[in-house]
């Protein structure tokens, strides 16, 4: 009996002792999960916050840009609009990126915006872009093509779709104003090839205009694409 409970006194501080060393490791276990589960959480919502204020500038943001760029560009070219004859206008043009061409009004989608030259990045940041190797609204011949932003940098086309045949497009420059008609719209891939295999930038023995955007809103796998013939 005294050998059974010495062996009782030495087993039970045994137990207690595992106890003691097993609770602090459990606890411990339990505030490093707490800890990642913190960790994570904060990275999740950090990204959140980055991917918001991404799509924010895209959507919104660069349309602060565009239109500070709009309203620099406007009134020196306004005031010279339709100040020259198209018979003084240049036979050649020198391409400028960024400098305003022509103002582009489209009274259906309420659309009045200054045209710049080129279709680059920065040249697209400020408004519509005119296509350099493209005709100028004072030809004779030949097709302008202009091409816009749909959803970004104020989204000049963002209602291009909603054009109609018989809609009226003027484009207003140094050496003129000049009407147009809406003949039809089609949807092309970003090659701008049509079915019929013509490019949409094609030059024209008439006078014509192109318009082009991305399609659809958001995406960039089609191009819209808005013909018209001028109606002076």
């Amino acid at each position: 009996m005294e050998t059974d409970r010495a062996n009782s006194k030495v087993a039970e501080p045994e137990v207690l002792d595992a106890d003691v060393t097993s609770a602090p490791s459990t606890a411990a276990r339990r505030r490093h999960r707490g800890r990642i589960l913190q960790i994570t959480g904060l990275l999740f919502m950090a990204s959140a916050v980055a991917l918001g204020g991404y799509l924010w500038w895209n959507l919104w943001g660069t349309g602060f840009a565009a239109r500070a760029a709009q309203s620099d560009l406007r009134p020196a070219f306004e005031r010279n609009v339709a100040s020259l004859h198209p018979t003084a206008a240049p036979e050649r043009v020198a391409n400028v990126p960024g400098n305003a061409i022509a103002i582009i009004r489209i009274p259906r989608i309420e659309m009045d915006l200054v045209v710049v030259e080129g279709t680059n990045t920065e040249s697209l940041k400020t408004g519509p872009g005119h296509y350099s190797r493209t005709a100028y609204p004072w030809d004779d011949t030949g097709s302008v093509g202009i091409a816009g932003h749909r959803t970004t940098y104020g989204a000049p086309f963002w209602s291009l779709n909603e054009l109609r045949e018989g809609d009226r497009i003027v484009l207003a420059t140094e050496y003129g104003i000049f009407n147009y008609r809406v003949g039809r719209t089609a949807i092309v891939p970003p090659s701008g090839i049509l079915p019929s295999g013509d490019y949409v930038l094609d030059q024209t023995k008439s006078p014509t205009l192109v318009l082009t955007t991305c399609n659809p809103r958001f995406s960039a796998s089609e191009r819209l694409v808005v013909f018209a013939d001028r109606v002076d």
